[in-house]
Order: C-alpha cells, then sequence, then structure tokens
C-alpha cells in the first residue's frame, strides 16, 4: 500500500503547487504591471506640477519685469520702499532653483516669493492675483484618482 500512498500524496501535492504557482506568477505580474503604472503616474503628476510651478513662476517674474520698466520709464514711480521690496522680489524669483525640485526648500522660496508679491501688491494699491494655482474641481478629482 506503500506506492498507492505515495500517490495520492503526490495527487495532493502537485495541486498544492499548481495554486501556489499561480499565486506567485499572478503576483509577478501585478507587481510588474504596478510599476509600470506607478511610473507613468508619477511622470503625469510631475508633469503637471512642474507646469503649475513654471507657470506661477512665470506670472511673478512678468509682474517683476513690468514694475522694472515702470521704474526705468519713471524712477519716482514708485517709493523706494517698494522698489526695493521689487528687487527682492527680482531676486527671488530668479534664484527658484528650477532644475532642482528635489530641492528641499522650493515650497519655502515659493511661499516667500507669494508673500513678497502679496506685500507689493498691497503698498501699490492693486488687487493682483495668480489664479493658475488655484485647483479647479476637475484638477482636483484628477489628483484625487491618482
Amino acid at each position: 500500500m506503500e506506492p498507492g500512498t505515495t500517490i495520492s500524496t503526490d495527487f495532493l501535492e502537485s495541486t498544492v503547487l499548481l495554486d501556489q504557482t499561480q499565486y506567485d506568477e499572478g503576483f509577478r505580474d501585478g507587481y510588474r504591471d504596478g510599476m509600470d503604472s506607478g511610473k507613468e503616474e508619477g511622470r503625469e503628476v510631475g508633469l503637471k506640477h512642474g507646469f503649475q510651478v513654471g507657470e506661477g513662476l512665470g506670472f511673478y517674474r512678468g509682474c517683476v519685469e513690468i514694475w522694472k520698466s515702470a521704474i526705468r520709464i519713471d524712477g519716482n514711480s514708485f517709493s523706494s520702499r517698494v522698489q526695493k521690496r521689487i528687487g527682492e522680489l527680482s531676486e527671488l524669483t530668479e534664484n527658484y532653483p528650477l532644475s532642482q525640485p528635489e530641492n528641499e526648500s522650493v515650497q519655502e522660496m515659493m511661499d516667500a516669493i507669494r508673500l513678497k508679491f502679496r506685500i507689493i501688491s498691497a503698498n501699490l494699491g492693486v488687487k493682483l492675483e495668480y489664479e493658475g494655482n488655484n485647483l479647479t474641481n476637475a484638477s482636483k478629482q484628477d489628483l484625487e484618482e491618482i
């Protein structure tokens, strides 16, 4: 009877191994597909975020250039205090590390740029706001899905 017992044990063992083999194969396929889709989604989010940063920085830089042009045309168009702050904002925007996204201080620098911009706008008595950074409902939903 020992040979018969070996056959039934082998039969059950192959069934257990088949289940484990299928599990392992499914895990490998899922892991590979997850890595591929994760890289693609990460790239999309990175591009979207990079575009938003560049767009905002361009807005602030454009305002600085307009204000500097006004100062060149008429040196008395703004007070010396406002001119100093415009120069500081110009320096902040020029020193923003666009090519170093892993720099840990980028968010602090962007916050400093926004704050300086608000101060200048308030001193000039104008209401300028960069609205491109506000996420629409569609953009929020896109980010939540990812």
